[in-house]
């Protein structure tokens, strides 16, 4: 049995160097250009929905309700669009609007709104809370690893981050609830509840009900939501995520939460449709203030994959197609880091049980150099620190792998780079100890 690093001597560790060194000349000279640094759908993948783009619609353009898919209004989304999704959010009819193409616009127009014009506020006698930039410095709370894009937006927006630490369950409770507690300056919290990005992480029935039950100082606080991957699943046997509405209603608090989702990786992610729930007084405020912006999204590709996809168990047929692309290309991944790395202690990872990405935890300190070491061999990755507030890792080992693009022998042999790069790392590092 093999040595693990911190059992070699150093003179040992030195001649695993001096291997490994070897290694990645050889393996640099093999040319490889691979790109893993999204959560990409692959080719395959999006060939599943091509009908949508050819015979779906075939000069139909008249929703159930006889509207006139073509021409302006019906701000919200149409009956037979909203109904398709009902069931993936655990909402009803009047707790939901069917938007554009991405959910992130989504999220980023209403974390806008908030800042400019305020949020829903039942006390307030117009309705509308105090914009947010006007109480001051206004901060959100982001679990992490956590997703760069929801980062990207409060820094955008001046908005400063507090990282919170994830754990098996979700988020550090304790944590979240004394910050928001003590602090009113905290308006909102970003989530993914479901196969979190990028730990596969779905939080716990008993995390779920803690948010419900969150007494925030704020009157105006939020929870961001992000359900990116309701139906992303990558076995018989899927995580179940507790509803967050469903729970917020038992405490009176339903107007705490916005949830977002879209099937970006679900048909197409520059042609998909997005969504946001809330309570019903939440999407009565949001339609007010998206009027300003928008006459109606594109309601023709909302009667394309209601017209596709037919009803919520369409969906969950159609994501059994995902799985058989993507579950494989999980296994590679994985197979790769147990076999290379582990019996030499390099590292550690969750087996992700949904989601897009696998969530490698490298030894303090080699994050930023496996990843240079990857991006010079021809493997790109997201950068080291990308999945913490400001990019700033304070372990500096995170690292995020999106498996998903690439065919399963390009990924087999990235899997190769990226594992001799890994051990290259922790090497390094030991040696200059």
């Amino acid at each position: 049995m093999a040595l693990s690093y911190n059992e070699m001597s150093r003179e040992e560790l030195k001649q695993e160097y001096a291997a490994l060194q070897s290694a990645y000349e050889d393996i640099k000279a093999k040319g490889l250009k691979l790109d893993i640094s999204r959560g990409k759908p692959g080719v395959d993948q999006l060939n599943l929905t091509n009908e949508m783009l050819t015979h779906c619609l075939d000069g139909d353009h008249i929703s159930e309700d006889g509207i006139d898919c073509r021409n302006y209004g019906v701000l919200d989304g149409i009956a037979e669009a909203k109904r398709l999704f009902l069931q993936m959010l655990g909402v009803s009819e009047k707790e939901i609007i069917v938007g554009g193409n991405s959910s992130l616009q989504l999220m980023y127009d209403t974390v806008a709104r908030s800042m400019l014009l305020g949020v829903w506020d039942e006390a307030s006698p117009s309705g509308r809370g105090r914009p947010w930039r006007e109480a001051g410095q206004v901060r959100f709370l982001c679990p992490c690893p956590g997703y760069d894009r929801h980062f990207a937006i409060c820094e955008s927006m001046g908005i400063e981050m507090i990282p919170v630490p994830m754990n098996k369950y979700g988020p550090d409770m304790g944590m979240i609830e004394s910050f928001v507690a003590r602090d009113d300056g905290i308006k909102g919290v970003w989530c993914v509840p479901m196969y979190s990005n990028p730990e596969g992480v779905t939080y716990s029935d008993e995390v779920v009900r803690r948010f419900a039950n969150l007494n925030p100082k704020s009157g105006d606080f939020r929870i961001f939501w992000d359900n990116a991957y309701a139906v992303h699943h990558l076995n018989d046997e899927p995580d179940r995520l507790l509803n967050i509405l469903d729970e917020c209603k038992k405490t009176g608090k339903q107007d705490m939460v916005y949830i977002f989702s879209s099937t970006s990786k679900i048909s197409f992610p520059g042609g998909g449709v997005a969504m946001v729930a809330a309570s019903e007084a939440n999407i009565d405020f949001l339609k007010k203030q998206m009027s300003f912006q928008t006459i109606g999204y594109d309601k023709l590709n909302q009667l394309r994959h209601a017209k596709f996809f037919k009803d919520y168990d369409g969906i969950l047929e159609h994501m059994k197609k995902h799985r058989e692309i993507l579950a494989p290309k999980f296994k590679i991944v994985l197979t790769a880091l147990e076999t290379r790395l582990k019996p030499l202690g390099v590292g550690e990872w969750r087996e992700p049980r949904g989601g897009y990405f696998v969530s490698y935890n490298g030894p303090d300190r080699t994050a930023k150099r496996t990843v240079a070491l990857c991006k010079e061999a021809g493997l790109v990755l997201t950068d080291a620190g990308a999945t913490y507030p400001y990019g700033r890792d304070p372990r500096d080992r995170n690292i995020r792998i999106a498996p998903t693009y690439p065919g399963t022998d390009e990924l087999s042999f990235g899997m190769e780079v990226f594992c001799l790069c890994a051990k290259l790392a922790a090497a390094e590092q030991l040696l200059a100890e």
